[in-house]
This record gives C-alpha cells, sequence and structure tokens, in this order.
C-alpha cells in the first residue's frame, strides 16, 4: 500500500518568520528551511523565536536532510539553535546561502560538525523517496531557489520567496518557461509565498532602489557622508550603494560585525563586486574628506546593539554624527517593529542628521510578489492543490480565495496553521491531526529555558514592579524582631511616597501583633495581605516577595 504524503509546517504559516516546512513519506522527511523570527512587542527580553522541533525529537531517524532556499536570517537564523538538538543531517545551499550559514555556524563554533552540500539550479538531488530540483527565483538576495520535489506520490513545488523581476541587481531573470515546464508535467501540490497577498499589482523592479541611490549620491555630491543601513544579508542592496558609490567617487566602509563578516565572505565568493581601492576601514575613515566617504551598516529594524542604533545613542566607538550626514534607511519595519525603528530616525534628526527612508524615497522595494505576481506562479504550475505559506494568517486567506478565483476547486485550497498535518494520496487530499508545534524563545545564551510563566513575570514587573519585604521574627514566639524593611523597584520611588511605606510597614506590624500570622504560613500572608492593602491604596499590582527570617 501507498503511503500518503505529509506536509507539517513547523512554522512559518500564519506568521511572518521562522520558516520551516516537513515534507514526510514513510519515515523520510526532508526540511525546507530552517529560520527564526523577531519577537513580538509582549516578549519582553526576547531576543528572537525559533521552532519547536518536538516532531523531530520524537521521530530522531526521520529528518534526512534541510534544503535551504536562500540566505535571510528567517530561513537560516536557527540552524545554530536546531542543529544541536537533532541527530546529525546535511544541509543543501547555493553557493552564497552556503556562505551566510557558514558564518553563522562559524559563530556558534558548529562548522566541522555539519555537512553543507552546494547545489545549483541544474543539481539533482537524490534523498531517499525524494527527488529534488532546485529553480532560481528573483529575491532581495542573489542565489535565492525554490525546489521542485518529485514524490511517490506527485509532484510538490515549494517557491520559496519570490518576486518576477524583470532587472535583478544579479542580472538573472526569473526563468517562466521552467516554471511552466513544471505545470505540463502536472503538479500535485504548490507551497506559495503569501507575504505580499494583500497589495495589488506587482512589486517594483529593485532597478527603482538603484534609482534612487544614484538620486541621493548625485544630490550629495560634494557635501557630507552617506550612510546606507540594510540587512546584513542583503548582497544585492550592498552592491547597489557601491554601484553609486563608484559612480560619484565615493570610499566604502563597512560597519557592524555581522556586515564585516559578510561582505568579506561576499567578496571570497565572487558576488559582490568591490574593488579593493574603493574599500576603507572604519579606522581610516577620518582621513578623507566628508564628501568622499559612504557607509554601509545594520540596524534597520532598530535592534539595539546594531551598528546604526548605536550611532544614533552616540554610543559607537567609531562612527558619531556630523554635520551634513544624510542617512538612508533601506528597508521597510518589520511587523512589531516600527517603536524602535521611530525611536532610532527621531534620535537621528536630533544629532542634525537628514534621514531618508520608505515614506520619503523608494529607497527599498519588497522581495516578495504581490498579487498579480502571486497569480502567475499558479497560471504557471497550475497545481492540483494548494497551500499557501509564509505569511500571516489573513494573508494565507486572501492567497487561498484568489487561487479559488484562478479556478482551483475550494475543497483543495488548506488555508492551515503550524503544526496542522495535511496527508496526500495521488487522488485526495485531507487535514489529518494537529501535532506539538508550539515556538521556542532564546534569550542570550538561554534556549528554551523562558516559557509563558517567566514572560507573564517579566509583563507584571514591567507593568507594576516589585516590593521586597524583609522582616526577622523570633523562631520560638514568632514575634517581630527586626523590621519590617521594604524596598521598591519599579513601583514606587520610595522618597516621594514614605507615608505609603510607612503604612505599609504599619499595617504588616499590626497583622503581627493581632496574631493572624503564624509562623510556618507567614511569607504567603504578608504577601497576600500586603498586596491587598497596596492595591486599595494605588490601583496597582506590583510583585512582592517577602524575605522571613528566623532568629
Amino acid at each position: 500500500m501507498t503511503n500518503p504524503l505529509r506536509i507539517i509546517p513547523l512554522g512559518g504559516v500564519g506568521e511572518v518568520g521562522k520558516n520551516m516546512i516537513l515534507i514526510q513519506y514513510g519515515n523520510d522527511a526532508i526540511a525546507i528551511d530552517c529560520g527564526l523570527m523577531f519577537p513580538e512587542n509582549d516578549m519582553l527580553g526576547i531576543d528572537f523565536v525559533i521552532c519547536d522541533v518536538t516532531y523531530l525529537l520524537d521521530n530522531p531517524t526521520m529528518l534526512k536532510a534541510i534544503l535551504l532556499t536562500h540566505g535571510h536570517e528567517d530561513h537560516i537564523g536557527a540552524l545554530s539553535y536546531i542543529l544541536p538538538q537533532i541527530p546529525p543531517v546535511p544541509l543543501y545551499a547555493t553557493t552564497l546561502t552556503r556562505g551566510l550559514i557558514e558564518v553563522k555556524l562559524k559563530e556558534a563554533k558548529l562548522l566541522n560538525k555539519v555537512k553543507i552540500k552546494t547545489i545549483t539550479t541544474d543539481t539533482v538531488i537524490e534523498i531517499g523517496p525524494f527527488t529534488i530540483e532546485p529553480f532560481h527565483v528573483c529575491h532581495s538576495i542573489p542565489d535565492a531557489v525554490g525546489y521542485a520535489i518529485y514524490t511517490p506520490v506527485g509532484l510538490v513545488v515549494h517557491t520559496g520567496e519570490y518576486k518576477f523581476d524583470p532587472a535583478p541587481v544579479d542580472g538573472r531573470p526569473p526563468n517562466l518557461d521552467r516554471l511552466r515546464s513544471y505545470g505540463d508535467d502536472g503538479v500535485l501540490l504548490l507551497l506559495s509565498d503569501s507575504t505580499n497577498a494583500e497589495r495589488p499589482g506587482t512589486t517594483p523592479s529593485e532597478q527603482v532602489v538603484s534609482e534612487t541611490f544614484e538620486k541621493i549620491f548625485a544630490q550629495t555630491k560634494g557635501k557630507g557622508r552617506i550612510i546606507v543601513s540594510m540587512f546584513a544579508s542583503n548582497i544585492s542592496r550592498i552592491q547597489q550603494v557601491v554601484n553609486a558609490a563608484k559612480q560619484y567617487d565615493r570610499k566604502v566602509v563597512v560597519v557592524g560585525r555581522s556586515m564585516v563578516a559578510n561582505v568579506k565572505m561576499a567578496l571570497a565568493l565572487g558576488y559582490l563586486d568591490l574593488p579593493s581601492n574603493m574599500m576603507v576601514p572604519v579606522e581610516e575613515m577620518d582621513n578623507f574628506p566628508n564628501h568622499k566617504i559612504s557607509i554601509v551598516c545594520t540596524g534597520t529594524q532598530g535592534e539595539p546593539t546594531s551598528a546604526l542604533v548605536r550611532i544614533a545613542n552616540e554610543d559607537h566607538r567609531q562612527v558619531s554624527i556630523k554635520k551634513g550626514d544624510v542617512v538612508v534607511l533601506s528597508a521597510t519595519a518589520i511587523p512589531g517593529n516600527e517603536e524602535l525603528v521611530h525611536r532610532t530616525i527621531n534620535n537621528l534628526f536630533r544629532l542634525g542628521a537628514d534621514v531618508i527612508y520608505q515614506s520619503l524615497m523608494p529607497v527599498h522595494v519588497s522581495g516578495h510578489g504581490c498579487r498579480d505576481e502571486q497569480k502567475l506562479m499558479l497560471e504557471l504550475i497550475r497545481p492540483k492543490y494548494f497551500v499557501p505559506i509564509q505569511g500571516e494568517y489573513r494573508m494565507l486567506v486572501l492567497h487561498g480565495r484568489f487561487a479559488e478565483e484562478m479556478g482551483i476547486p475550494k475543497e483543495n485550497v488548506f488555508v492551515i496553521e503550524n503544526g496542522q498535518v495535511i496527508e496526500f494520496t495521488e487522488n485526495e487530499a485531507h487535514l489529518t491531526e494537529q501535532i506539538s508545534c508550539g515556538q521556542i524563545l532564546v534569550d542570550g545564551l538561554g534556549v528554551g529555558d523562558v516559557g509563558n510563566v517567566v514572560l507573564r513575570d517579566r509583563q507584571l514587573l514591567s507593568r507594576d514592579g516589585f516590593v521586597v519585604v524583609v522582616l526577622a521574627l523570633d523562631a520560638k514566639t514568632g514575634r517581630l524582631v527586626d523590621g519590617p524593611d521594604i524596598i521598591s523597584r519599579g513601583f514606587v520611588y520610595i522618597r516621594d511616597s514614605e507615608g505609603l511605606i510607612e503604612e505599609a510597614k504599619q499595617h504588616i506590624v499590626t497583622l503581627l501583633k493581632e496574631g493572624k500570622i503564624h509562623r510556618d504560613t507567614a511569607a504567603n500572608v504578608i504577601r497576600d495581605n500586603l498586596s491587598q492593602f497596596l492595591y486599595q491604596r494605588t490601583h496597582r499590582n506590583p510583585m512582592i516577595f517577602t524575605m522571613l527570617l528566623e532568629i
């Protein structure tokens, strides 16, 4: 009996980020991508979020390989955290994507423990029951691919992230004929990027950004420095800055650890054309006139440790804003990062910089196709079944709706979320179980040690602060020997609230005198009573910690 083909999204479905989808047949599975996600606003102190791979841990021999579509963080960023949890499997990636992965794995001291296989669009990969063909797609980074996956049940096409750009920076337009040939072969299932399902029309070409950069460099000729911020992995955007700098006779300074590492790698692999006589180390930047300098750095999302944010906060050791500087934020804010981005822009303006961002000029274009391009993908592939992926839930719904408009039967369109399993045979498809598929929070060096309870405590602390009560009781009689002393952090400033603090102390003393506290339960009783008392006085609920000493 033929096994069903199982599609299992571990991440990236119903959300933007932490992309990872399993394709399973029998006891063999491959994963497409292994990314991270930026934390939501209420995830206080969290650096980023990765997939829960409990399903793989429960089936340790199942995963045979991880195939990467491109080198953005939301597709490769979790490798350093997930690879140590699972049995060793090979990674498949194009040359540039491999380079970006190696930079990350080297930093995590994992590079020598992982086998990475380089692929091209001519490669045919054989993994168990799967025969896989990478195909070129245009995105905001070179060397991006989708995958055509031949299975015993039928052909599955995973688009990766794509747009149909007629003038990409790397000069490689999309191969429509190849996509059409898959449709001609007959496609069982299409898994397609939904990010821009809300946007009509088509996504502007990267050529638009090149023209904007040329305009900015022309207007700033003979004036101050130009500082362009972007994602460190956006090699194409770095090349666009280099091209403009070359045209207007400016040197290029690369700032930021991750940016320096990625530029070095891209130069070594031939994905960046940056003549050595144009590069200037940041330490030597001040040896040149301001109007001869252009800087590329990270920080478009307001990340606290990024180069641009440190510059905006006057906290960078080597770069500070000078009169006449023009700062360009060449990205749009990821949902949830808007406040951090706006704060950075405000700080740069305060320091006297002229800041240019997407609302003012087209300094960024999306790497994702809009509705017309998503419809074109459907026209080319002509799948029997359709599963929209890579987008928030509303985007998946919209993508599914116009797939139906394109002629795919409603019962053949599956709008799902993480952990929801779909099984396919040659003749039918249906939803099955929901696997365990939460999210793992990364905080510093801790992976998964911060859960809902800790987050809730952080939210409480951020909202109303905490109060610590310290007192000593006689071990035999339970009478008060010393205290109580009260410490407040984030609740009230004690010097300005001496009356309230004294009332709180007297409230505790009264409880003790009235004999309402038994020393075995004293800590809990004091905490509960003080909580009620403080709420009555302030309508605030600080966390209360009781330190009770017996003497």
